[in-house]
C-alpha cells in the first residue's frame, strides 16, 4: 500500500496546481494541532482551486484514505489531526469574494482570518461577531467547522446564527451549494439521483419520523443553551414546519456548521453580518472570593444587558504574573481575587453606559457579591480583553509534565443551572484530587473547566478518561451541551452516544453515510470516533530521553520540555495587522513550517523519537530553524514564552558537532576578530568586502551595502579623548559603558556621541577592555565560544557592577545578552543574575535618570523636531519601546512617536545571506518599509539597531538615527 500511495502522490502532485508534501519535516509539523493528540498523515496538500480540491477527493476515494481539512490549526479537541491527508487551505483560500452592504452579507473563502475579515468591513460599519480567543489567526473555515462563537456569543450568536451559505465538494467530487430554501424548494432539491438529491432525501425520510423528532428533542441538549454543538445539529432543522416547526425556510448550512469537515469540503462561505456595537462601552471588572460566588453574580448580572460576561480564575491570573507581555495588562487586578468577571456594558452615551454600570455595580453589592468593581474604559478594555485573551495559552506556562489539559473544557449549561452545576462540578473534580481551572464564557453558561494531568503517564491517562466519562454524565444530568464551542473533535466525539442518545447517534451515522458513504472526511471526528485517550503527543510512562545541553534551560527542566511548552495555540499566525512582531518568517512566507509552533513542534518530534546518537543531527530541523530570524518576539509575544532563538542556537551548536561548521557561518561569527585586522587598513579592508566578487565568494547577497570599517575605533578614540573627557564636572553619578563590537567598529560616532552626551551631562563614564558581546557567536550556534566570553565578561564585571554603577550599551542585541543569554550560558549564574539586574540600555538609563530628575529637559534645545522610532526586536521583548519614548520626549518640542512595525527583517547577518535577502525585505516590507516611505523627509527617523538602521536605508534609502545621537544632537 506504501509504495502505491508513493507513485500516487508523485502524480497526484502533478495535477495539482497547488502544492504536496510527504517528506518528514511536513508530515512531522501538521501531526499535532492545539489538542493533546499527535497523528501522523500521510503528507500534507495546499490546493490552489476548486479543481484542485476536486483532484484531492476523488484520489480520497480511490485510495481509501481520509481528507483531514485545516485552516489555522487552532483545534482543541483534535479536528485538525488525522492519518490521511491534511488539506490546508490557509495559504491560499484566503480572499474576500464579495460583499453586499445593503444586504449586511459577505461571500469568503475558508481561510480568511476573522480579524482580517472585519478589518475590511470597520469602514461599512459592519462586522463579524462571534469573536474566539484565537481571533487574530483563526481563520473562517474553522469557525464553520467548529461552529465557533466566542466572547460575544451572548449578543451576537454564534457561527451557525450567521452563515448564510455554503458551496462545497461533496465526497463524490461534485459541487453542491447550501443555502436558504423554501419548504417546497426543499422538496424540489429530492428529485434526481445526485449526491445533492440523495442528502435532501435522506433528510427528509429521517427527519419526518415523528418517533425521531420526539428523540432529537428529549436526548439533545436543551434548546435554551445556545452554544450546543454536539454532533450533527439536526435539531436545527425541526423549527421546519417540513419536521413538525412552525419555519417555512430551512438551511442545510445549519447543519454543516459543527461538522468538522465530516460531510463536505467547503470552498465558499457567506455570513450575515451585525452592525458595529455602540462604541461608548465600560468593562466592570468584578472581583470575588470563589468561583461559586462568582457563578451567583453571572446569574444576576445578565439580567443588566451585557455584552461580554467573561471568567478568569486565579489560575490564570497567576499564570499572567510571569508572561512579559501581560503583566502591563494586570494593572485593574485587586488583591488576589478567586476569579474575576468582565462585564462589559455598551451604549451610545458615556453618560448612560455609566449609569448601566453603577446599576450593575449596586445590584451585585446588595446581593453581597463580589469586592472590588474597577471600571475599565477606552484602552483599558482592550488590555482586559487582551489578558483574558492569553489565557488558553498561558496555561502551556505551568513548569514541567503538569498541564491544565483540553478535555472538558466546553461544558455549556442552562444559565439558572450554572451556580449548581459548578458546585457539583467541583466536588466531583476535588473527589479527583483536582483543583480545576476555570475560564471562559460565563455569561453563556460555558466554562472552559480543565483539570490539571500529566499525560505522559498512565494512571493519569486513565484519569484523563474517567474525569470526562464523568463530566459528561454530570453535563447529561443538567441538559447541556457537552461540546459548546470547540466542538467534539477526538476528544470529546467518544462521548456523543451517552449526550443524545443511542437512537440518535444512529442517525448521525445514517446522515454521515449518506453525505460520505467511504468516509473520506476526516474520518474519526463525530461518528466511529478515535478513541479519547489514544493518539497522545507524549508516549505513556515513557523514559524520558537525557539530553545534554550547553545552555542551561533549567528553567524548563531541560531542553525537550522547553520545546513541549508549545501546546500549538498558534498565535505565531497573526499577521502584520495583529500588531507585535512574531514571527516575521511566517508573515513573508505563510508556511506553517515557518511559524514559531513549526519549529518547537519538530524539535520536540526529533528530540523524543530519534534513535541518532546525536538527536540533533537532522537535517529536517536544520530547515525548519533556517528561517528563524532569532528576533525572541516568541519570547515574550507567545502566551507560553517558547524562546525559539535560545531553542535555534542550541540546535545549531548541536548539529555542527556532528556535520561540522560552515565556512561563512565561522567567518560571520568570527567577526569581530577579522574586524580587528581589517581595521589596521579600514579603506582597503571596505574595498574589498564591498566588491561583488568578495560578496559571492562570501555567500552575501550582491543587493547589499556591507557596513563599512569606520577609520577609528571607539576604544582608540576614548583613549585619545580620555584626558578631556575626565576633566568635565561629574556629579550624577558612575556608570561601565559596553562598548560593543558594533560600534566599536562600525558605528563609532554613535559610540562617540554616546560618551560626549553622559559626560556632558555630568556622569563618569568608565570604560574597559571586557570582552566583545558574543552576540554573532550565539546566533550562529558556536556556543562553545560565546560560553568562553560570556563567562569572561561575568568574571570581568562581577565586581564592578553594582546599583550605584550600573552597566549601560548602546546596540540592544549585544548589552542585552547579558540579561538573557547570559544567564543561560554562564557558569557563575549567580553572578550573571545579578549583573542582569544591573544592566540597562542606554535608553532604559536615560529614562530611569529623568525619571529621577537627575537629567533635565532645560539641558535640550526648544527647537521643533518629529521623531519616529523604529523599535530593535530583542529590544521589544527583553524591555520594552517606552524608555526610547520617554527618552526622545526630553526636549521639550520634540514629537516623538513609535512606528507600530514589526521585524525590520535584517536580524544579524540573516538580511546579508544570498539565500535570505528576499525573505528578508518582505519582513521588512510587512510592517516598516511603508510607514517609513510615508514620512516626511524632515523626520528624524530612530532605530537603535545596528542591523535596522542598515535594512531601513537598503529598504528605503533613508538615513536613520541611534536615539542616543538623536538626544546628543539635542543637547545644548
Amino acid at each position: 500500500m506504501a509504495a502505491i500511495l508513493e507513485k500516487g502522490f508523485s502524480e497526484l502532485s502533478n495535477s495539482l496546481e497547488g502544492d504536496l508534501f510527504n517528506d518528514v519535516l511536513h508530515k512531522t509539523i501538521y501531526a499535532t494541532d492545539a489538542s493533546v493528540y499527535r497523528k501522523m498523515p500521510l503528507g500534507v496538500a495546499y490546493p490552489k482551486n476548486n479543481q484542485d480540491l476536486k483532484i484531492l477527493v476523488e484520489f480520497a476515494s480511490k485510495n481509501k484514505i481520509s481528507l483531514i481539512p485545516r485552516t489555522a490549526g487552532t483545534s482543541l479537541a483534535g479536528q485538525c489531526v488525522g492519518d490521511g491527508l491534511v488539506v490546508d487551505t490557509s495559504k491560499y483560500f484566503t480572499k474576500i469574494l464579495s460583499f453586499d452592504e445593503k444586504k449586511k452579507t459577505v461571500t469568503v473563502q475558508p481561510g480568511i482570518i476573522r480579524d482580517e475579515l472585519n478589518l475590511f468591513l470597520q469602514p461599512y460599519g459592519l462586522f463579524f461577531g462571534p469573536n474566539t480567543s484565537t481571533s487574530n489567526r483563526c481563520m473562517i473555515g474553522g469557525m464553520v467547522g467548529n461552529n465557533s462563537s466566542g466572547t460575544t456569543s451572548i449578543k451576537y450568536g454564534v457561527t451557525r446564527d450567521k452563515v448564510v451559505e455554503l458551496k462545497t465538494i461533496l465526497s463524490d467530487a461534485s459541487e453542491a451549494v447550501f443555502n436558504d430554501l423554501k419548504s417546497e424548494d426543499f422538496l424540489l432539491k429530492m428529485e434526481g439521483e445526485t449526491l445533492e438529491s440523495k442528502i435532501y432525501k435522506n433528510i427528509y425520510n429521517e427527519l419526518t419520523n415523528v418517533e425521531a423528532q420526539l428523540e432529537i428533542k428529549n436526548q439533545f441538549p436543551k434548546s435554551s443553551i445556545h452554544r450546543r454543538n454536539n454532533g450533527y445539529a439536526v435539531d436545527e432543522l425541526l423549527s421546519s414546519n417540513l419536521f413538525g416547526g412552525n419555519e417555512t425556510h430551512i438551511n442545510l448550512s445549519k447543519l454543516l456548521a459543527g461538522s468538522e469537515g465530516t460531510l463536505a469540503f467547503t470552498t465558499e462561505i457567506t455570513l450575515q453580518l451585525d452592525d458595529l456595537p455602540p462604541s461608548k462601552n465600560i468593562m466592570v471588572a468584578g472581583h470575588f472570593t470563589s468561583i461559586e460566588e462568582s457563578m451567583e453574580a453571572v446569574v444576576i448580572a445578565m439580567k443588566h444587558n451585557l455584552y461580554t460576561c467573561e471568567l478568569m480564575d486565579k489560575t490564570i491570573l497567576d499564570c499572567t504574573k510571569n508572561n512579559r507581555e501581560q503583566i502591563k495588562n494586570r494593572f485593574f487586578v485587586q488583591s488576589d481575587p478567586k476569579a474575576i468577571l468582565m462585564f462589559e456594558i455598551c451604549t451610545d452615551d458615556d453618560e448612560q453606559s455609566k449609569i448601566q454600570a453603577n446599576a450593575l455595580i449596586a445590584d451585585l453589592e446588595q446581593h453581597k457579591l463580589g469586592y472590588a468593581f474597577p471600571k475599565l474604559s477606552g484602552n483599558e478594555i482592550h488590555q482586559a480583553l487582551e489578558l483574558r485573551k492569553a489565557g488558553l495559552g498561558l496555561l502551556g506556562n505551568i513548569v514541567g509534565d503538569n498541564k491544565a489539559v483540553a478535555c472538558i473544557e466546553d461544558t455549556a449549561v442552562e444559565l439558572k443551572d450554572l451556580p449548581n452545576y459548578i458546585l457539583e462540578f467541583s466536588k466531583m473534580m476535588e473527589d479527583f484530587g483536582q483543583q480545576a481551572v476555570y475560564y471562559a464564557h460565563a455569561g453563556a453558561g460555558e466554562l472552559h473547566l480543565r483539570p490539571i494531568l500529566n499525560l505522559k503517564k498512565q494512571e493519569d491517562i486513565v484519569l484523563f478518561r474517567e474525569i470526562t466519562s464523568k463530566t459528561a454524565e454530570l453535563v447529561k444530568k443538567y441538559g447541556g451541551s457537552f461540546s459548546g464551542e470547540h466542538g467534539d473533535g477526538i476528544v470529546r466525539a467518544e462521548f456523543i452516544p451517552k449526550m443524545i442518545g443511542e437512537k440518535n447517534y444512529q442517525l448521525l451515522k445514517r446522515i454521515k453515510n449518506t453525505f460520505d458513504p467511504d468516509n473520506i472526511f476526516n474520518q474519526g471526528k463525530i461518528v466511529d470516533a478515535f478513541p479519547m485517550d489514544k493518539d497522545l503527543r507524549y508516549a505513556p510512562d515513557r523514559k524520558e530521553p537525557e539530553i545534554e545541553t550547553i545552555q542551561d534551560f533549567s528553567d524548563s527542566l531541560g531542553v525537550l520540555r522547553a520545546a513541549e511548552k508549545c501546546n500549538g495555540s498558534g498565535d505565531c499566525r497573526k499577521l502584520p495587522s495583529a500588531g507585535g512582531t512574531m514571527c516575521p518568517s511566517y508573515r513573508a512566507t505563510r508556511n506553517e513550517k515557518d511559524t514559531t509552533r513549526a519549529r518547537a513542534n519538530t524539535l520536540r518530534e526529533f528530540l523524543t523519537n530519534s534513535e541518532e546518537q546525536n538527536k540533533f543531527n537532522h537535517k529536517e530541523l536544520y530547515d525548519v530553524f533556517d528561517l528563524c530570524l532569532s528576533c525572541k518576539a516568541c519570547a515574550s509575544e507567545c502566551p507560553s514564552n517558547v524562546d525559539i532563538a535560545a531553542l535555534k542556537s542550541e540546535f545549531l551548536y548541536q548539529y555542527y558537532k556532528t556535520n561540522g561548521v560552515p565556512i561563512r557561518t565561522k567567518l560571520i561569527a568570527n567577526n569581530t576578530k577579522l574586524n580587528k585586522l581589517g581595521s589596521i587598513v579600514p579603506g582597503l579592508t571596505n574595498l574589498i568586502l564591498g566588491s561583488s566578487i568578495t560578496k559571492n565568494i562570501l555567500g552575501i547577497a550582491t543587493e547589499r551595502n556591507l557596513p563599512k570599517l569606520a577609520k577609528t575605533t571607539v576604544f582608540k578614540w576614548y583613549k585619545k579623548n580620555e584626558k578631556r573627557i575626565l576633566e568635565k564636572p561629574k556629579s550624577k553619578g558612575e556608570l561601565f559603558l559596553f562598548i560593543d563590537e558594533f560600534t566599536n567598529y562600525y558605528d563609532v560616532n554613535i559610540g562617540i556621541d554616546c560618551i560626549e552626551l553622559l559626560t556632558d551631562l555630568g556622569y563618569k563614564v568608565a570604560i574597559t577592555n571586557h570582552e566583545e558581546s558574543g552576540r554573532s557567536f550565539i546566533s550562529k550556534g558556536i556556543l562553545d565560544e560565546a560560553k568562553r566570553i560570556t563567562n569572561f565578561n561575568i568574571s570581568f564585571f562581577k565586581n564592578r557592577i553594582t546599583d550605584e554603577v550600573p552597566l549601560v550599551g548602546i546596540e540592544p542585541s549585544a548589552i542585552l545578552t547579558f540579561r538573557d543569554e547570559y544567564i543561560r550560558l554562564a557558569d557563575d549564574k549567580k553572578s550573571a543574575i545579578e549583573i542582569a539586574k544591573n544592566t540597562f540600555t542606554i535608553e532604559e538609563f536615560i529614562k530611569r535618570e529623568f525619571d529621577e530628575n537627575n537629567i533635565s529637559a532645560k539641558r535640550f534645545t526648544s527647537e521643533k523636531k518629529v521623531v519616529k522610532i523604529h523599535g530593535h526586536c530583542q529590544q521589544k521583548s527583553l524591555s520594552n519601546m517606552q524608555p526610547t519614548f520617554t527618552m526622545l520626549s526630553i526636549p521639550e518640542n520634540y514629537s516623538a512617536t513609535i512606528i507600530s512595525s514589526g521585524c525590520c527583517g535584517m536580524a544579524g547577518s540573516f538580511g546579508y545571506e544570498k539565500e535570505h535577502y528576499q525573505i528578508s525585505m518582505q519582513v521588512g516590507e510587512d510592517t516598516l518599509f511603508s510607514k517609513i516611505r510615508n514620512t516626511n523627509n524632515d523626520v528624524i527617523i530612530a532605530a537603535a539597531g545596528t542591523s535596522c538602521r542598515h535594512q531601513i536605508k537598503d529598504g528605503v534609502n533613508r538615513d536613520t538615527d541611534h536615539p542616543v545621537s538623536i538626544l546628543r544632537a539635542a543637547l545644548l
